[in-house]
């Protein structure tokens, strides 16, 4: 019965009455509630509102899965073992296994890692479901990875945390999702008897495979059995890692739910059999080559239209690998694991609270999203380690840590505290045991050193940033001691090379000869400007220990950068006609031989301007990645001095200036970052904030290819550290201020008084005009300092901002510079 006051109105139009009643009774609920007016408007706009109680829906895993991103957008936890997507088929591209494009799918594995560089990483025991196989028959269906590959439904790919979805032009649909060492799949199937599959008709009786290949197609031997009862299907394999050196094994049990078993058997290659459920040393005592092999199961049509598929992981057994499927998805109540894994990332990611006035979507989508991005590796490998037996945590993809030091790693300690805790524990836990940190590391193998043994400078700023839950800091000393002074017979996956030299001469020659270990007799100039900052933080260490000895000497090898400062070496380069023209900008580091005389390196090689992809780890030349234009501002310990050997501030802004405009940048490698603030070094922290609105959304955006480079979980890093207004100098006490792009961010801290840095006036989005601190307040006093300390992010406080639309005297003085040693930094 409809209430008396709307009896009056015709019925036929009640119907539109009673919504907008019900839509003025919403409105005037409280604004903070969530799905209020005041969202759905925004959300209308194009804006995301000031506050969102799911922040979920801001993030866009399938950023960067295109143009080297090489980002994994499948389901996963928080620095989760088990990763689940669909893998393409570019070769050049598929580093995590999902590509945006159009090539095919092969398969759906479990294991990945995430914004890579290197050959393609994991991807072990693709599984792969097939609607059905022409004329029923098993052996007609296609077994092989390039074989089987179909092509995607255009646009079909949707991704969220903890959840990702695709359509196959052979009319399945899968979904899948993850806990830390279990995958869980949900394939659907059309309805009809019939489908088209690989080009022509099949019944609607799926048949499901596994694998034992891996995306480098590394495999060496391995086992696999079919339970033809049960369906359950478990193997093995060892595999050898993408960037290093050695191998690994790896287990998986997998069972399905939702159909009935017609036949069971194993393929090879091409040739598939029903009479044969085990290969390898389960069953034939059979060493399977290389390639394609593995097991399937041919069901009937599943009476609900789908099949669930569970995949246990395992790097110790696959007794484990079962046991880890059986306790953590016990029932296949997908819909459960995804909602638990949502829960998981909100929780991680709620300790950060931005306030999105004014902001367009695009811009807090990059934000959240890059944010993600930086949870997703390491990954936590805690009982999993097939290595040695310890009760410290164990965690392996740091890969690489010559990415990761500079960004993800200072966040991790800012944003989630405890697990970057153990990342130090597994670290000291792992040169325990293997004699050094790493420099990279995947698969529970040594990954190549890119530069210095960039580790010393994670365990310092874990070190000065006080972080002590369980860590042995006596034993990390002695770690990045051993960096420093012994050096391994192969330096080229731990440690450094070239010591004695670097020792008596204070660089690395470019005519070196090692007699002590064996590694890439290259990137001199890189190396020793790395070594001599990997030095400084241990000289930090030090003095926090009481090793003042070690502090003198450290911090005298900080200096050894200036050894390979040729201050006569000028900037020349061709220009569109071929002619040779030179800048006004002179004073690089350069080569050296052991004789003192200098050896030529074009200022601009390994840079976008100048032979870029000419310097990779098997590069000839002394650079890695990056040109001397670029490692010439690797001196974060003493940029005072850096400045007043190019001529004062004035020519370090200079010189910072003509870096970013001048084609030189690229900032898709991790050592780019710095210089995007280190104009604060020159009293100009407000270029720090230009160059930071220019690069986003210039080139971290929301788009698929809205990262320049490969991700590392470092891009990601580095996004958020810009939205939210500061960047670390990491192994510092130091954070470099800039206008944050929010109008209000707060971050939780372990005393539980929020960090909140605001924009209290003068704050302009979407249009950022005024993007210049004309003026700051820390905890009701003025600022004048362009850094803060940890102390701000362990304790808390608030950090006001008033903006204005051009440079101001804000951070300028002498007094308000970021420290040097030079200037007293340990004074």
């Amino acid at each position: 019965m409809a209430p008396p006051f709307l009896k009056s109105i015709p019925r036929r139009r009640r119907f539109l009455v009673i919504p907008l009643l019900l839509l003025l009774i919403w409105a005037l609920l409280p604004t903070a509630r969530l799905n209020s007016p005041t969202s759905l408007f925004h959300a209308i706009k194009g804006s995301p509102g000031k506050y969102s109680d799911d922040i979920l829906r801001f993030i866009n895993p399938l950023i960067g899965t295109v143009n080297g991103g090489h980002v994994f957008p499948g389901a996963t936890l928080p620095y989760g073992m088990a990763k689940a997507v669909a893998d393409a088929t570019t070769n050049a591209e598929i580093a995590a296994g999902f590509v945006s494009d159009d090539s095919k799918i092969q398969g759906f594995s479990h294991l990945h890692d995430s914004g890579t560089g290197g050959s393609p990483s994991l991807g072990n025991f693709p599984l792969f479901m097939h609607p059905g196989c022409p004329d029923d028959d098993y052996s007609k269906c296609e077994f092989t990875y390039i074989g089987r590959a179909v092509e995607r439904v255009e646009g079909s790919a949707k991704a969220r945390p903890g959840y990702f979805a695709i359509s196959l032009n052979n009319s399945v649909h899968a979904e899948m999702t993850a806990t830390e060492h279990t995958t869980l799949y949900t394939f659907s199937f059309h309805m009809l008897p019939e489908v088209e599959s690989h080009g022509v008709m099949v019944p609607t009786n799926p048949l499901v495979l596994i694998d034992l290949i891996d995306l480098g197609v590394s495999r060496t031997g391995g086992d696999i059995e079919v339970n033809s009862q049960t369906g359950r299907i478990a193997g093995n394999g060892s595999f050898v890692p993408s960037f290093g050196s050695g191998a690994y094994t790896a287990h998986f049990c997998a069972d399905f739910s939702g159909a009935e078993i017609r036949k069971t058997g194993t393929f090879l290659h091409t040739n598939a059999t029903d009479e044969v459920n085990a290969i390898g040393n389960l069953g034939s005592d059979y060493y399977i080559p290389s390639g394609s092999a593995g097991a399937w199961i041919h069901f009937a049509r599943p009476k609900t239209h789908q099949i669930k598929a569970r995949v246990g992981l395992s790097f110790i057994s696959v007794e484990q690998a079962c046991h880890n499927a059986e306790t953590e998805i016990p029932d296949f109540d997908f819909n459960k694991v995804v909602k638990a894994s949502e829960t998981a990332w909100r929780d991680k990611l709620s300790v950060v609270q931005p306030d999105y006035s004014g902001m367009s979507l695009e811009f807090v989508t990059t934000f959240w999203s890059g944010l993600y991005r930086a949870m997703i590796s390491p990954q936590d490998y805690t009982g999993e380690n097939q290595l040695w037996n310890s009760t410290e945590p164990y965690y392996d993809s740091f890969y690489c840590i010559w990415d990761s030091f500079r960004a993800q790693h200072p966040l991790l300690t800012i944003i989630d505290p405890a697990v970057q805790t153990k990342m130090v524990r597994s670290l000291i836990d792992t040169y325990k045991h293997e004699g050094k940190l790493p420099d990279c590391r995947m698969s529970f193998s040594k990954g190549y050193t890119q530069g210095g043994s960039n580790a010393d400078v994670v365990l310092a700023d874990a070190f000065v940033k006080n972080l002590t839950e369980g860590i042995d800091w006596a034993l990390g000393y002695e770690a990045v001691v051993s960096d420093a002074e012994v050096e391994p017979k192969d330096w080229s996956t731990s440690g450094r090379g070239d010591l004695v030299s670097y020792h008596t001469l204070g660089y690395v020659p470019y005519d070196d000869v090692d007699r002590n270990g064996t590694g890439p007799m290259s990137r001199g100039i890189s190396r020793t400007v790395e070594y001599a900052y990997d030095d400084f933080a241990i000289a930090l260490m030090a003095r926090g220990l009481g090793h003042s000895t070690d502090e003198a000497k450290y911090l005298g090898r900080a200096r050894n950068w200036r050894n390979l400062f040729n201050a006569a070496q000028e900037d020349r380069y061709r220009d569109e006609e071929g002619s040779v023209r030179k800048t006004q900008f002179t004073g690089f580091l350069q080569p050296r031989y052991r004789n003192g005389t200098w050896k030529y390196q074009n200022t601009r090689l390994c840079s976008p301007a100048y032979q870029q992809h000419s310097c990779y780890y098997d590069t000839q030349y002394e650079t890695y990645e990056g040109s001397p234009w670029l490692y010439t501002f690797y001196v974060p310990q003493d940029m005072a001095a850096l400045a007043e050997a190019f001529g004062g501030r004035e020519a370090l802004v200079d010189r910072l200036e003509y870096f970013h405009t001048s084609g030189i940048n690229y900032m898709g490698n991790e050592p780019n970052f710095l210089p995007t603030f280190q104009f604060h070094y020159g009293a100009r922290p407000g270029r720090s904030s230009y160059w930071v609105h220019q690069y986003i959304p210039g080139q971290f955006n929301a788009s698929i290819n809205g990262i320049p480079g490969n991700d590392d979980c470092a891009m990601g890093a580095f996004t958020a550290f810009a939205f939210m207004g500061f960047y670390p100098v990491a192994g510092q006490d130091v954070y470099l201020l800039t206008a944050p792009l929010f109008r209000e961010v707060s971050i939780q801290t372990p005393s539980g008084r929020p960090a909140t840095l605001r924009n209290i006036g003068g704050f302009d989005a979407p249009t950022y005009n005024n993007i210049y601190i004309q003026s700051a307040w820390l905890n009701g006093q003025p600022h004048n300092k362009s850094w803060i300390t940890h102390d701000f992010f362990v304790n808390g406080g608030t950090l006001d901002f008033i903006l204005g639309s051009t440079e101001s005297e804000w951070g300028t003085r002498e007094e308000d510079l970021p420290p040097s040693l030079s200037t007293g930094m340990l004074d």
